[in-house]
């Protein structure tokens, strides 16, 4: 999934500057502005037990999957409903379950309606976020897992397994740039095609994990770890306007929209990070009210704070430091105007004296 602030290309980075700093003894890791999960996964994988975050419901429904699942989902209920399930190894169930839903016939739903050149076109707001078949497609699906969950034929890790598999497969052919603050004006290639629901990845270890969809600064005085790795937003764009149409076709909770965008209302998810009044006093808080051994903080050098005021701020709580990796810029939109082609990231870090 192309992500604002994406840390893919940049985990090999981080794992190797963390290793340099924690001792041997830390198995909790905190993601806490988790995004799509990605950091989270990567530790996961390297055997930790990860407590995730993020203000974003969309991302809440990504974490649940990539973090809180990790055991084989099985789909013992839908047995029934879908009959080739009986004889299929339970590891190549959620496969088979994928397939099923890709072969649904679309229907004329919230996403269609408000999102697609047809569902649109007499409207006073006309929009092509996906092309009508996709639109379609995505509402069939989507009304079909809610059905199976409300009928517990799946479990709640089948249910976020499925819900992540269309969220990022229909992400995958949507008709924008990158981010959904706007569509193209005419529907290009990719958008063109047919989405399939491709499953996504299941990652099985014996750890226990837990995801949260909270504010993260009343969440911090709650949770304990050794590890808290955080990579707030950087600069004044907010994600809920980014990914709005994520956001919905996650709850699908038919809201008011409005604008060109069809953009839903976002007051409860605008972030403090993205505001440079209050991003200073935020972090503060974060900061001394953690209670970990080892804080990590990603940054650019473009970021609303400065690395002043972040070692100010973070060597409160001990020995600080920082390690650096320049890397290629985000670009959201080829229209825009970029100050450099690569930026340099920071990760801050400081091993703190005591938890709290």
């Amino acid at each position: 999934m192309n992500y604002i602030g994406s840390k893919l290309s940049l985990l090999k980075f981080l794992e190797e500057s963390i290793n340099k700093v924690v001792d041997k003894n830390s198995h909790v890791f905190c993601d806490l502005f988790a995004g799509t999960g990605a950091v989270g996964a990567y530790f996961k994988k390297k055997g930790y037990s990860i407590i995730s975050n993020d203000l974003q419901y969309y991302s809440y429904v990504l974490n649940k999957h990539y973090i809180e699942n990790h055991r084989v989902l099985k789909f013992e209920g839908l047995v029934d409903t879908v009959p080739e399930l009986k004889n299929i190894k339970l590891s190549e169930r959620k496969d088979v379950v994928c397939d099923y839903l890709s072969k649904m016939v679309g229907v004329e739903g919230f996403i269609y309606k408000n999102y697609c050149p047809g569902g649109t076109k007499n409207k006073k707001e006309q929009r092509q976020y996906f092309s009508d078949e996709n639109g379609k497609k995505c509402d069939a699906i989507r009304q079909r897992i809610e059905r199976w969950k409300e009928k517990k034929i799946i479990t709640d890790g089948e249910y976020y397994f499925l819900l992540t598999s269309l969220v990022e497969s229909v992400d995958k052919c949507a008709n924008t740039a990158s981010v959904y603050g706007a569509f193209l004006k005419q529907i290009k290639k990719s958008a063109q095609k047919l989405f399939l629901l491709k499953p996504a990845e299941l990652i099985v270890n014996d750890q226990d994990h837990k995801v949260y969809n909270e504010d993260i600064n009343k969440l911090i005085k709650t949770v304990k770890g050794d590890v808290l790795y955080l990579d707030p937003p950087y600069n004044q764009r907010q994600y809920a306007t980014n990914y709005h149409i994520l956001e919905t076709i996650a709850k699908y909770d038919s809201p008011n929209i409005h604008g060109k965008t069809g953009l839903r209302d976002y007051a409860d998810q605008k972030s403090a990070y993205c505001s440079r009044p209050q991003v200073k006093k935020a972090f503060k808080d974060l900061i001394d009210n953690a209670n970990v051994k080892y804080i990590f903080l990603s940054y650019n050098n473009e970021g609303l704070m400065t690395p002043g005021d972040i070692k100010e701020i973070m060597g409160v709580r001990g020995k600080y430091g920082f390690f650096t990796k320049k890397y290629n810029r985000f670009k959201a939109d080829s229209g825009r105007d970029y100050k450099a082609e690569n930026t340099l990231e920071f990760l801050h870090y400081v091993v703190c004296r005591d938890a709290k």
